[in-house]
């Protein structure tokens, strides 16, 4: 498959509890959108792993993880100079729409690929409002980085230890907000379906090739069955349905 390619590790630091941000260098001409993800294929792992693009440039790109199991674990023990075969530019990213006040709104490892298209969104003129969601202080990264190219940033934690006590619709209350983008777990996203903003969510799902061939990442919407990985991970509040 011509979208696999060899990248080389430049850094691979550890920046919160269990998270870590690794820059990888080499082709990136096939990232088209914020919101696209890549696929990673480890040593002795059958399931390549699929992490969202936090940010790039010609010449590299950055992810952000957290250690979930042996293949999260695995990356974070790699150094600079190691390489990794990486299935690259899935998914169909973000799209901007015309509404002026829009809110990027993320949870724990959702939060990545909102920076990229924070920085898109401002670029072209909006007023944006960042809403990040963590469990507790520790877990809390990024926040600078999003401080840089947003209006406004909100940060929240389930227990109160960092910033707002609560979760991110309790951040969200009275902000006025036209439209968001949006990326985390699903009852995160249930959440803010409710709230009736019209937006784009990025759903996560367990994907066995990354590329649409073996139909297991599968979701129902309101028009049908369509692939996290493929038709996704992005969509649009009005198609989503959840099960209530």
């Amino acid at each position: 498959m011509d979208h696999i390619q060899i990248y080389t590790i430049k850094s691979n630091v550890k920046i919160a509890e269990d998270t870590f941000k690794m820059v990888l260098l080499g082709d990136t001409s096939l990232i088209t959108a914020p919101g696209q993800f890549v696929n990673i294929q480890l040593d002795g792992l059958y399931l390549r792993r699929p992490i969202s693009i936090h940010d790039w440039n010609e010449e590299s790109f950055t992810i952000i993880y957290k250690v979930v199991g042996k293949g999260t674990e695995q990356m974070s023990k790699m150094a600079e100079g190691q390489k990794l075969d990486i299935l690259m530019g899935l998914g169909n990213g973000y799209t901007v729409k015309e509404a002026q006040h829009v809110a990027v709104v993320g949870g724990g490892v959702g939060v990545p690929p909102l920076y990229a298209l924070a920085k898109k969104l401002k670029a072209e003129g909006k007023h944006v409002t960042a809403v990040l969601g963590f469990g507790y202080k520790e877990q809390v990264f990024c926040v600078e980085e999003f401080e840089k190219v947003c209006d406004e940033v909100l940060v929240t934690t389930n227990d109160g230890s960092y910033g707002i006590k609560g979760f991110v619709t309790t951040a969200m209350e009275g902000k006025n907000i036209e439209y968001l983008y949006a990326c985390g777990p699903e009852p995160m996203l249930k959440a803010l379906h409710r709230t009736g903003i019209p937006g784009q969510l990025s759903f996560e799902a367990r994907m066995g090739c990354g590329f649409g061939g073996c139909m297991g990442c599968s979701c129902k919407t309101l028009t049908g069955y369509k692939r996290i990985c493929v038709e996704g991970p992005v969509m649009l509040t009005e198609e989503v349905s959840f099960d209530e």
